[in-house]
């Protein structure tokens, strides 16, 4: 399975708004988290699985995510060209799937960013397929200045 980005969209009328993204249809979930960092900036990363898929939405918002293959980590010998990264956000709502044999991670880029993992294992399969990487093995997290 290849990584893939889900587009949705926002309606806003005077009632208020709805975020959705109809093409994203649970099929294999699990189950889901939530993660919220303590402050803009923070970077929780890399967290790779074998089996386990992921897909990733910024409910509130939003956050740099990136993906690389577990190989290329363990290796230490990683193309740039296979590593992902993308700009997620609650004004512009997408859902990325993350395939398994990839590790990822995010940076929230404001304050009270929320991103919601949903996952294709139990938590009982995800604990025994669960590798960590350090966070600057792979540096995607700076800034591009224009």
């Amino acid at each position: 399975m290849e990584l893939k980005l889900i587009n949705g969209g926002m309606a806003t009328d005077d009632r208020g708004s709805v975020r959705f993204v109809n093409e994203f249809n649970f099929e294999g979930v699990k189950r889901f988290y939530q993660v919220q960092n303590h402050r803009a900036g923070f970077i929780r990363a890399w967290h790779g699985h074998h089996k386990e898929g992921k897909y990733v939405y910024v409910a509130k918002g939003s956050a740099l995510i990136g993906a690389v293959p577990i190989d290329m980590m363990i290796n230490q010998a990683v193309d740039q060209s296979k590593v992902f990264k993308a700009v997620l956000s609650s004004n512009n709502p997408k859902v990325l799937f993350i395939p398994s044999g990839y590790a990822n991670g995010f940076k929230s880029l404001e304050e009270d960013t929320i991103v919601q993992f949903f996952s294709t294992s139990t938590l009982e399969e995800s604990m025994g397929d669960d590798i960590r990487f350090e966070y600057r093995l792979v540096n995607i997290w700076e800034e591009d200045y224009r």
